[in-house]
């Protein structure tokens, strides 16, 4: 795992309106029923209670991992926008109230399912700057350096605004400055600090306080404190900027002008050139299906939708019965479905303009059941020695948006660590990523953190780095919007946001029992099943101790917010471990 840059203490949030619904919305009592949840059992000692209570809302759902940019979503669908509309809001209002990982300065991706059926994903993934270089992060001995983790030089070319921006020209039903008028208003006005954002700062002064955000978050050798209330001029006439010019304020004109001259004076490798030239991509979605169930996910350069679709994939070619959830037979199923599904991923998958990715095998019936077929029930399977190990910055962020209509949205994104670089632009009011550091800086071999990547994912000017974000969209058997779903947690990403899908499809779980319930991560190498702790009855540690597993215990794994359809209408559930009050707001 990347060593973590900072220790953010998530206010998580759910969104929920029961505002009057047009004749259209999306749930009438023609719908198909929801398949009854069940009782579980969890672990005796695990941390979170059974039976909790999700947020509902009867018409629709928005979670995020804060409240006033979940509030800048509904804002907006109760002005009469749609999902995607929302979806931009929240966008761009984390930008201002979440920064270690809301931005402008990083990217991500969406997936998209509109009511009558079309879908979409917009990949806008970071790029490598034109002067990037194969081997720009050794030192003269041959090693890696910190450069692709802090400072100017970490930076790929950002894509959070031309993504968003061109996801809402597409399917939006607003305009972009109607979209961006909460996060402006917030941004110029300010918003009262809260517990969540003074503990993410305080964490992260060492390492937010090398660059200039120390001259704008920290006062007097202290955090901004809770109930201050904080205004950020420079952000807020960067958005008005981006709101009445669009997107060529910012990759042709006066912020990106701002953005390349800090990056000469601090020593980056961004130019006009790389602006002006980056694009967001629309790609065909992956879709999948496991059980009945359909799922809409993203393809490379994000590996996320490849890698669930897999390891989904080989636990239907299992059969169709499922062990028992928590049992040792599950978790050895489960644990080696990703063992081999991240194989995969850690040698095969890249940028598909630079790599020939294998996508219609790696995502096919027959190939999974090909690998299913090299599982012993009975002994754990050793990672091969040339297996990879890729790690992600653990400080993204998902959100996860329902309409009243039935459309739905699924975004991930970051600034890789938490304060991406660490570098805050001061002249225009945001933090630059550090997503450099997502290439294979060393292809083959480990770099300083032990990590063992791939030629497909090496360092290649204009090239995207691979992710693992997965935003999922899930429909039901009838073709019916069912879940919205995805994380942040670099490579736990894949297994967390997956494991939400198996709770509630082969378990029957309720939304707020998947979300609590133990998780588990296996990623190839380390050739280590990764619980949280307290995540395992005594039982089922002896039984995977016994058949070969290695268990390491972890304190969490990912960050998910989801959406689930319910009886008359939405459940949102935000993630319960990341210390937040899990605060809802209902209309």
């Amino acid at each position: 795992m990347k060593p973590s840059r900072v220790l953010a203490v998530a206010l998580l949030v759910a969104t929920a309106c029961r505002a009057p619904a047009p004749a259209s919305s999306g749930l009438r009592s023609t719908e198909p029923a929801v398949p009854p949840r069940r009782a579980v059992t969890f672990p005796e000692g695990w941390r979170f209670k059974a039976g909790e209570k999700a947020a509902f809302g009867e018409h629709f759902m928005i979670a995020s991992n804060q409240v006033l940019a979940s509030d800048a979503g509904n804002e907006i669908i109760r002005a009469g926008g749609n999902a995607v509309d929302a979806a931009v809001a929240v966008g761009f209002a984390l930008a201002v109230t979440y920064p270690v990982a809301g931005n402008i300065g990083g990217g991500g991706f969406m997936v998209i399912r509109m009511a009558d059926g079309r879908a979409a994903t917009i990949d806008y993934r970071e790029v490598a700057p034109l002067a990037a270089s194969r081997n720009m992060y050794f030192d003269a001995n041959g090693n890696p350096t910190m450069e692709s983790i802090i400072g100017y030089r970490a930076s790929g070319v950002p894509g959070a605004v031309a993504g968003m921006a061109e996801a809402l020209s597409k399917y939006g039903s607003m305009t972009l400055a109607q979209a961006m008028a909460p996060a402006i208003r917030m941004a110029r006005d300010g918003f009262v600090v809260d517990s969540q954002l003074y503990g993410s700062l305080r964490s992260s002064q060492g390492y937010v306080g090398r660059f200039d955000g120390k001259d704008v978050f920290y006062k007097d050798g202290d955090a901004i404190k809770p109930g201050t209330l904080f205004k950020q001029p420079a952000l807020a006439r960067t958005l008005q900027l981006i709101a009445d010019q669009g997107p060529k304020a910012f990759y042709h004109g006066e912020v990106g002008d701002s953005l390349v001259a800090a990056m000469q004076r601090g020593g980056g490798i961004i130019v006009k050139q790389d602006l002006e030239q980056y694009k967001a991509i629309w790609r065909t979605p992956i879709r999948s299906t496991y059980r009945g169930y359909a799922m809409y996910s993203m393809p490379p350069s994000s590996s996320g939708g490849i890698v669930v679709a897999e390891a989904l994939n080989i636990l239907e070619a299992l059969g169709d019965t499922v062990p028992s959830w928590g049992t040792a037979a599950y978790d050895h199923l489960l644990g080696s479905a990703y063992q081999r599904a991240f194989i995969d991923r850690n040698s095969k998958l890249g940028d598909p303009a630079f790599v020939n990715v294998p996508l219609e095998q790696l995502t096919s019936k027959e190939y999974a059941r090909a690998l299913a077929k090299t599982i012993d029930r009975n002994r754990k399977t050793p990672t091969p020695p040339n297996g990879a190990q890729i790690a992600d910055g653990m400080h993204t962020t998902h959100y996860s948006v329902v309409d009243d209509k039935g459309n739905a949205v699924a975004t991930t994104t970051t600034l890789n660590n938490g304060y991406g670089s660490a570098v805050y632009l001061k002249n225009v009011g945001f933090f630059m990523n550090d997503e450099m550091d997502d290439f294979a800086a060393a292809p083959g071999k480990p770099n300083m953190f032990g990590l063992v990547q791939g030629e497909a994912n090496a360092i290649a000017p204009g090239k995207r780095m691979l992710s693992a974000m997965s935003p999922t969209i899930v429909l039901d058997p009838q073709g019916q919007l069912f879940l919205v779903v995805g994380a942040a947690g670099g490579p736990r990403i894949i297994t967390a946001t997956s494991q939400v899908i198996l709770n509630v499809i082969d378990h029957r779980m309720s939304l707020a029992d998947a979300m609590r319930a133990p998780r588990l991560h296996h990623q190839a190498l380390p050739d280590t099943l990764m619980v949280e702790t307290n995540g395992l009855s005594a039982d089922a540690e002896a039984g995977l101790k016994r058949i070969g597993h290695g268990i390491k215990y972890i304190g969490g794994l990912a960050n998910v917010n989801a959406v689930m359809r319910v009886k008359g209408g939405w459940e949102g559930v935000t993630e319960p471990r990341m210390g937040g009050t899990g605060g809802t707001s209902a209309h």
